[in-house]
């Protein structure tokens, strides 16, 4: 029988990807007044993880989460897969990116995770327009898609801000290489 040796990362990996998953569960199942858009409460456990533990972990949470997600909802190589990878995608980079800036400018989770929200759905828009919907009437859509994002990622950096004051953590996250 062959042990597989594990880290603590791993088991840090392994529980808070659970606990992204379990959210994004539940947040699939709320009714939503426009289709396709939810809150993205799961990226609170992202931001946390970001600024608790580095970029690193929160990159296997986030990757891990979509793809897990989608496979326990049934929605693996869906268009629903598509547009939330993309959009997972376009957020974790725009994470990434915000992350090297901090070093110059120290940044809040608010000021991640709105440039996230706002990435995200720009990139699902633009997946939905260029593989489903090609019809320029999408675009007078995408107004409506930017403030829903922009209120969302308001909503999960504020709540990510209340997680890491909770668990007394310094407001600025870790820089792991």
């Amino acid at each position: 029988m062959t042990h597989i040796q594990t880290t603590r990362d791993d088991h840090r990996i392994a529980w808070l990807s659970a606990l992204a998953i379990s959210i994004h569960l539940l947040e699939s199942a709320l009714p939503s007044p426009i289709a396709g858009v939810k809150p993205g409460l799961a990226n609170v456990v992202t931001l946390v993880v970001l600024f608790q533990f580095g970029w690193r972990l929160a990159l296997w949470v986030h990757v891990l989460r979509v793809l897990v997600g989608s496979l326990l909802l049934g929605t693996f190589l869906s268009p629903t897969f598509f547009l939330s990878l993309s959009g997972a995608v376009a957020s974790i980079v725009v994470l990434l990116s915000m992350h090297s800036l901090a070093r110059i400018i120290p940044l809040s989770p608010i000021g991640y995770s709105i440039p996230a929200a706002l990435a995200h759905m720009y990139a699902q828009f633009w997946v939905a327009y260029f593989l489903f919907i090609q019809h320029e009437a999408l675009f007078n859509l995408l107004p409506i898609f930017m403030t829903a994002a922009l209120v969302f990622g308001l909503v999960t950096g504020v709540c990510a801000q209340f997680v890491l004051a909770q668990l007394q953590v310094a407001p600025v996250a870790k820089n792991q290489e």
